[in-house]
């Protein structure tokens, strides 16, 4: 379905009609607008879970607050599109499919001037998949199993002598050496899923429809049987080069819905979340700069109390040795601080202290640490609001002699709990940056995390 926007205030969301197809309305993720709407879509669009919908003083006006949800969605003629606070190349560099700059930058710069983002993700996909398509469809050994009236690999025992004597037809096993496996079926899935979104280039649709005939003979499993084989596959040397097109499979199965509408036309709800995406992109990347070092696990389940009664469930955990000597929470956006709440630099709600102080307790822990995005905090101006005093986290690069400044630089705040010594730190990753910056900060991030786990372990 097209929309054609009109022109308003820069300060506005854009609106826009196209004669006979609807509305069109461009919003900022964590931002509130007043829009007009009637009372039942007004009630519809606030019973979605990607924003909120509160009364305006004035008749038929609303105010639609979006939150962590990037994309868009259609209520009947109305077309809901949500952009995100960061850098459209970085909102693709955070969807850490393995691949260099180069290969999304087209799609990036699509995406900046249309504000559809499904297309612009399905053309990346196509391409990506097209590109692990021309290195060989991947094979593999499949156990089969099957009565047949002539032997086929060897006698399945067990089942045949539950036949009482039947001889004919033999019970069969077999290995065997096929494509139709996981990987090449989750790719099916998620090809005819994508075929089916509106405003797709034709160059990529072709491209589509040409991954379908490399994989024909392959079966296309459901979506949630799809997401269910993405958690079972393992990498190795054999299908690594599988991983960018399976990470961009799952984003299109995983966050996109469609439904027909007007006989053939397609209207699409594709809506990502930012905080799940923020959270696996700084995993991702720990993993990668601690590898060696420190071990990196996500989501570790533990308990609050000695009685094994209160679960806690940290977003990441630093282990060396088997021993558990760092912890750390992820805050994709820190709420507004109270204003009870003083001191230098950036500073999270109150209970993201306490949860946080909760872990480091838990796990006798001298120090932790909350992550967060700086820029969805900025304010309109542009600003983070960090104020005096505010501390800086530097990489090892930064500290070289003949180092000429221009590195990686963190925003860090420090809060000691009384009576008990215990240091919470809020660190911020800045997104507005090139790729190579936002590296070179998590590369700092990395020297943050060890240096404290350090003093954590002693």
């Amino acid at each position: 379905m097209t929309f054609v926007d009109a022109a308003v205030r820069p300060d506005a969301p854009k609106m826009g009609r196209d004669a006979g197809q609807g509305r069109r309305i461009v919003l900022q993720e964590w931002s509130t607008e007043r829009i007009q709407l009637d009372d039942d879509t007004a009630r519809r669009l606030g019973e979605t879970s990607w924003v909120s919908v509160a009364t305006d003083r004035e008749s038929g006006w609303w105010k639609v607050s979006t939150r962590q949800w990037v994309g868009g969605f259609t209520l009947d003629d109305l077309r809901i599109i949500v952009r995100p606070k960061i850098k459209p190349e970085n909102l693709f560099f955070l969807l850490e499919v393995g691949l260099p700059s180069e290969a999304w930058r087209a799609e990036a710069i699509d995406y900046a001037t249309n504000d559809e983002l499904l297309p612009a993700l399905v053309s990346f996909f196509a391409r990506t998949a097209e590109t692990t398509l021309a290195r060989g469809l991947f094979h593999h050994y499949r156990h089969e199993g099957d009565d047949l009236l002539a032997l086929r690999g060897r006698i399945d025992f067990a089942r045949q002598f539950r036949r009482g004597g039947v001889l004919v037809p033999m019970a069969c096993s077999w290995d065997d050496f096929t494509a139709d496996v996981d990987e090449n079926r989750c790719l099916t899935a998620a090809v005819r899923l994508a075929l089916r979104v509106p405003d797709v280039p034709h160059d990529d649709r072709r491209r589509l429809r040409r991954l379908l005939g490399a994989l024909d003979g392959v079966a296309e499993p459901t979506v949630t049987m799809a997401l269910d084989s993405l958690d079972r596959i393992q990498y190795s040397r054999l299908n690594e080069h599988y991983r960018p097109a399976l990470r961009l499979a799952r984003l299109i199965l995983a966050n996109c819905t469609l439904q027909d509408q007007h006989g053939d036309t397609a209207a699409s709800a594709f809506m990502l979340d930012m905080n799940q995406l923020f959270e696996d992109f700084v995993t991702a990347r720990l993993q990668r700069a601690l590898r060696g070092r420190l071990d990196v696990r996500p989501q570790t389940r533990l308990y609050l109390d000695d009685e094994r009664q209160v679960q806690i469930k940290p977003d990441l955990t630093f282990g060396h040795r088997g021993e558990t000597v760092g912890v750390a929470d992820l805050k994709y956006k820190l709420a507004e601080a109270d204003t009870s709440m003083t001191g230098a630099g950036p500073l999270a709600r109150h209970g993201d202290y306490y949860q946080l102080l909760a872990y480091t307790t838990a796990l006798k822990l001298s120090e932790g640490t909350l992550i967060y995005c700086a820029d969805v905090d900025r304010d309109e101006t542009g600003e983070s609001g960090d104020v005096a005093g505010l501390a800086r986290i530097g990489s090892a690069a930064d500290e070289a002699p003949n180092h000429d400044g221009s590195g990686a630089i963190l925003a860090k705040s420090t809060v000691t709990v009384r009576h008990a010594g215990t240091k919470l730190h809020a660190v911020a990753i800045d997104l507005s940056g090139s790729p190579s910056d936002i590296d070179a900060q998590i590369s700092a991030l990395a020297g943050h995390v060890e240096a404290t786990t350090r003093v954590s372990a002693g």
